[in-house]
């Protein structure tokens, strides 16, 4: 019997891997523009914590968290998201305290969630997301989704909408709140078993709910923008006057809502309107989270981030049909011939890498014709060609194989010689 990759799980081989590490580089050299530091969580947190921070109406705690009990009876849970574990290392490390405030923090990592597997989507995933914290300041709002648009236009996508909302203060929300179970409660039966259970516990997250997204009542629901107090219609005036100073177009969606219980305030999304991007064409989302520090056992604490998934990004890609200029092919590949030279070749190879030259040889014994070939394969600017006749005059032979000139250079001078040719 073999053993297969578990569902909702991938490999990701040689020669696609290279595509995942030119977005993860990318993603690293735009949060040291905007002053991010790396930090990085366990995968696995005590299932409190989870349960605490996003919330235990969501439908990541309910139907998607990957739970278990380890050897000292400790509920344990693959993490399904980054942002709590990254306020919580922010509480545990009293991050606060440092000098420099906001912290502003990235993560790039995998999560788990169970939930059916489809395009763009699996059960274990690649997250990039920031978190700024100790902020209340719009403007760091703004920042961070200008961080988001960067990331996606960096790397060539133009076909890009950004929707945004407030979902305001805690004295806005009880009050639309109100509205929302006063506008489902008579039709509620017409709706799914979630969507029943959520007017109770959370009527906010039924404006969230795919399976009944088409039902009139979605379309007639109070709108949040009409429940903001003044202080959080004034806070959501900033932030987009903010975006339209940095030239980021927007559309205003009074239904967007996060899935997450922490969320407040801003609340964005980035889709795809690429052709053939697929039904679901949310890119990432993020928003401001001011409660959730306390909720861990932190201080008082603002803070806003998002979470982007690479799967979706490199569909994102593809749907626009946009190639990553990846560095391709190798600086030489060593042809050696005789076993003096076989022997030689090591030591060569061992001196050229040691100059920070990509080099490969044959390890097959395989002949002269095959090593050209697999020189060919690996996409070679040079070939340096080893003979015994050639090692007694202590030179070898260097071929370019993109203008078929051959020269004969001084064994210890083929590191510079390549070294100086290779880019022209």
């Amino acid at each position: 019997m073999s053993i297969q990759i578990p569902r909702g799980t991938q490999d990701i081989l040689p020669g696609e891997v290279e595509r995942w590490q030119y977005i993860e580089e990318k993603a690293r050299e735009l949060c040291k523009r905007f002053n991010y530091k790396e930090i990085r969580t366990p995968i696995f947190e005590h299932t409190e914590l989870f349960l605490r921070s996003v919330g235990d109406t969501t439908d990541i705690v309910q139907k998607e968290m990957y739970t278990f009990t380890d050897r000292g009876d400790r509920s344990i849970t693959l993490r399904p998201e980054g942002t709590a574990s990254t306020v919580r290392a922010y509480v545990e490390h009293k991050m606060y305290g440092l000098p420099d405030q906001p912290t502003k923090l990235y993560y790039i990592g995998p999560m788990f969630r169970y939930e059916r597997p489809q395009s763009g989507r699996y059960r274990q995933f690649v997250q990039f997301g920031i978190e700024a914290l100790g902020s209340a300041d719009p403007a760091i709002d703004a920042e961070v989704i200008s961080l988001a648009m960067e990331m996606y236009k960096g790397l060539g996508l133009q076909k890009l909408k950004l929707i945004i909302n407030s979902l305001g203060d805690q004295e806005s929300r009880i009050s639309h709140r109100t509205a929302l179970t006063d506008h489902f409660a008579p039709h509620i039966e017409e709706f799914c078993s979630d969507c029943q259970k959520r007017l109770e516990t959370n009527p906010l997250r039924i404006l969230d709910c795919k399976k009944d997204r088409e039902h009139p009542l979605m379309e007639t629901a109070p709108s949040i923008l009409d429940y903001l107090n003044e202080e959080s219609a004034h806070y959501f005036q900033k932030v987009q006057r903010y975006l339209q100073s940095m030239g980021i177009e927007f559309e205003v969606d009074s239904r967007l809502v996060r899935g997450l219980d922490y969320y407040n305030h801003t609340a964005f999304e980035i889709m795809s309107d690429a052709e053939g991007f697929g039904a679901i064409t949310t890119l990432m989302g993020g928003g401001r989270y001011n409660g959730l520090a306390q909720e861990i056992g932190g201080p008082e604490t603002p803070g806003i981030g998002f979470a982007l998934s690479i799967e979706r990004l490199l569909l994102a890609l593809a749907a626009e049909g946009i190639e990553l200029p990846l560095g391709k092919g190798i600086d030489c590949y060593v042809v050696a011939l005789g076993e003096e030279a076989k022997d030689a070749s090591v030591t060569l190879v061992n001196e050229l890498r040691k100059s920070n030259i990509t080099v490969e040889k044959d390890y097959l014994d395989k002949k002269v014709k095959a090593q050209f070939k697999a020189a060919d394969r690996l996409e070679a600017k040079f070939v340096v060609i080893l003979g015994d006749d050639e090692l007694e005059r202590k030179v070898a032979s260097i071929k370019n194989l993109q203008t078929g000139t051959q020269e004969e250079v001084a064994l210890d001078s083929i590191a510079s010689y390549l070294m100086e040719n290779r880019d022209r």
